[in-house]
């Protein structure tokens, strides 16, 4: 039997998870096909149950239905709870559709195990406060760092995100918001995170110098060939920097975790994946 997955988006012609978990299926010995589907808002929600009504056994969901996404599922895993979206639905086989969003977790899986970049202890900035910002916020309060900052260009969007967490289990850890431009009134901090998708605009917030400390790392959630105008930036600061190609592979291989049951060894699919990167 060959278990059938998509992607649905709006644009989705980029996307490079067919090729990622194409060959997760080869590293794992799972038989599976996976495409992809392009959404508008009107049709989103028949898609997912049309997928459903074939047999499909899951989707993952990208860009701009990840919050329409939660109203689809009949549950919600914790991770899509805390994240307040959905990237990837489990069809189950007693019809129930189950949310689950990988995005955080595969991300800490990237900063604290290839990267290695311990979080524990460390003060946290992220850059952004929308669905990205949110939804790694849980898996960062997880690694208990000694300080969570979210800076916005509209601080009561950030000011949210901290009052959606401060009854989570995993509170307890310092949490605060501003402006980007009251960051210059911040302690350095050893983990910056742009969760905008401003640096793919070529854009960046105007942040201070000293943001950062000497040992800090840079980290886009955006990934792109070429380094982006934040990762420059963070590199002319003196940080270590790092793309979000690392996370984009860690959220799949949750995914199909979720999916498959079994997580692929993601390192040994780094020279293969980084060639099709290369060749997109």
């Amino acid at each position: 039997m060959i278990n059938a997955y998509t992607v649905i988006g709006q644009p989705i012609a980029h996307s490079l998870s067919p090729m990622i978990h194409s060959l997760f299926g080869e590293l794992t010995q799972r038989r599976i096909t996976y495409t992809r589907t392009e959404g508008t808002d009107a049709s989103f929600e028949g898609i997912v149950k049309q997928w459903h009504d074939r047999g499909g056994k899951g989707c993952n969901v990208t860009a701009p239905f990840k919050e329409q996404a939660v109203q689809v599922c009949s549950h919600l895993a914790r991770s899509a709870d805390r994240a307040g979206s959905v990237n990837t639905i489990h069809m189950r086989r007693d019809g129930e559709l189950v949310g689950h969003s990988t995005d955080g977790a595969g991300m800490m899986h990237d900063i604290e195990r290839n990267i290695r970049f311990p979080v524990r202890g460390r003060r946290v900035l992220i850059l952004g406060a929308g669905g990205a910002a949110r939804g790694v916020v849980g898996p960062l309060l997880d690694a208990r760092p000694s300080a969570l900052h979210i800076a916005n260009r509209t601080v009561s969007r950030a000011d949210a995100i901290l009052q959606y967490f401060a009854d989570d289990p995993a509170a307890g850890v310092p949490m605060s918001a501003s402006s980007y431009e009251a960051l210059s009134e911040q302690a350095p901090f050893d983990l910056v995170i742009n969760a905008t998708s401003l640096s793919l605009a070529g854009s960046l917030p105007t942040l201070p110098d000293g943001l950062m400390t000497p040992q800090a790392l840079a980290y886009d959630m955006m990934y792109s060939r070429e380094a982006t105008v934040f990762m420059r930036w963070a590199h002319d600061q003196g940080a270590t920097v790092s793309d979000g190609f690392g996370m984009l592979v860690e959220q799949a291989a949750e995914a199909f975790l979720v999916w498959e049951g079994v997580r692929p060894k993601t390192r040994m699919a780094w020279p293969r994946l980084l060639e099709l990167l290369n060749a997109h």
